[in-house]
């Protein structure tokens, strides 16, 4: 990196624009970070429960295809004709027996085997490949695969540590504690196109100082709030994170008298929404952020994956998969869907977060030599018994600038 990349002496206190929008700095992402030594969520095991189920993702900008192999085991591909590099799966989700190349018709394997080349041998003795080319030689390039109690994590890298060490004890409890060995039931997708940088997700939702600022819904009908019990934790790395709260009352208090965003009248015509079963007794709320493309959402009893795939510097698809469990009551799974509007493209909460992210990245890209400022709670990170705080978003600044060395 050059002078114009100089992060400011200040360190992870201050965020330098030019990390939001500079060309370079994502292309450095996408070679450090996403094909970097780490694990990307690619889907729910519960996508793919037969035999040559499919799923279509991404890791960052790069294509890949998550399978299931006739013996049950799991194969992550990069999704790309080793011939000539054209996409082989189209559609989201499928079956296939054999995945074959449109353009050539190349046939792979569902382990990514290369079993046809279509006039190998030439025509009448004329053209064909070269006696010495071997399929073997050919396939489609593997990842390494990562599963733990019905997720699904891949990574480009072979150096990469083992999940459960990469995310650390504290972060593995948080994710187990959704993830607890019960069989998933998908329950429905939502997708949406943010014209801001993926970095912007990513602090948002590290993010509990504006929780208690923008979101009226969320504030009025007391679901996260700044002045109700709650705590921040992290990884060693700072990497990933969490955000963890108990649900509180619909009224004032001198706490919470400068929340513009509390309306004590707030009322729904559809109460049913604001009826959620405890399930998880111990926290109402926990938002866990998985570098570098994940966070898994557990909003009452709304349960959602929200990976994060890049469009450039510019804009990012939100890709939303929400989940319940197999042996869901019919009771459960409509209110999991019911509390679902709470999120998505069009959610009471989430629409919030789109459009601010949108003003951000409009605000920041045409000043690349400014800076932010982040000092909620100080200049340094590590876990908080409250969300008074902006420690989890200056822990991810840390790992990032070690992962891409800045």
């Amino acid at each position: 990196m050059g002078a114009a990349h100089e992060w400011p002496e200040e360190g992870i206190s201050r965020i330098p624009f030019w990390v939001y929008s500079d060309p370079e700095i994502y292309q450095r992402e996408q070679e450090r970070i996403f094909c970097g030594p780490n694990w990307s969520y690619v889907g729910l095991e519960a996508e793919v429960p037969n035999p040559g189920d499919y799923v279509r993702t991404f890791i960052g900008d790069k294509p890949v295809i998550v399978v299931r192999n006739n013996d049950g085991a799991i194969n992550v591909m990069e999704n790309r004709c080793a011939h000539r590099g054209v996409q082989l799966c189209q559609k989201h989700l499928g079956n296939a027996t054999e995945f074959m190349c449109p353009y050539h018709q190349w046939t792979y394997k569902l382990d990514g085997e290369l079993i046809g080349v279509p006039m190998r041998r030439g025509i009448r003795k004329q053209g064909g490949m070269p006696d010495d080319f071997d399929p073997k030689n050919h396939g489609l390039a593997k990842l390494q695969v990562a599963t733990r109690n019905g997720v699904i994590y891949a990574s480009f890298s072979k150096d990469v540590k083992p999940f459960e060490e990469d995310v650390g004890a504290s972060m593995l409890a948080l994710h187990d504690r959704v993830f607890d060995g019960r069989k998933l039931k998908v329950l429905g997708y939502q997708r949406q196109l943010i014209p801001s940088n993926w970095k912007l997700m990513m602090e948002n939702i590290k993010d509990p100082y504006h929780a208690s600022l923008l979101h009226v819904f969320l504030v009025s009908f007391g679901l996260f709030r700044i002045d109700q019990p709650s705590k921040v934790q992290m990884d060693p790395t700072g990497r990933h994170g969490a955000l963890i709260n108990w649900r509180g009352e619909q009224k004032k208090t001198e706490d919470n008298a400068d929340m513009k965003s509390l309306d004590v009248n707030l009322k729904l015509q559809g109460t049913t929404m604001l009826q959620p079963e405890r399930e998880f007794p111990e926290y109402t709320v926990v938002m866990l952020t998985l570098w570098p493309n994940l966070i898994v959402q557990q909003q009452s009893n709304t349960l959602a994956m929200r990976q994060m795939i890049t469009k450039g510097p510019n804009a990012f698809e939100l890709a939303w998969t929400y989940f319940g469990y197999e042996d869901d009551s019919p009771e459960m799974t409509q209110r999991r869907l019911r509390q679902a509007n709470l999120m998505g493209p069009s959610g009471f909460v989430s629409i919030d977060d789109s459009e601010v992210m949108a003003g951000s990245q409009q605000g920041i890209a045409p000043y690349p030599n400014s800076i932010g400022v982040l000092e909620m709670g100080g200049r340094e990170w590590a876990d908080q018994p409250h969300t008074v705080t902006e420690s989890v978003i200056r822990g991810f600044w840390a790992g990032y600038r070690k992962a891409m060395d800045l």
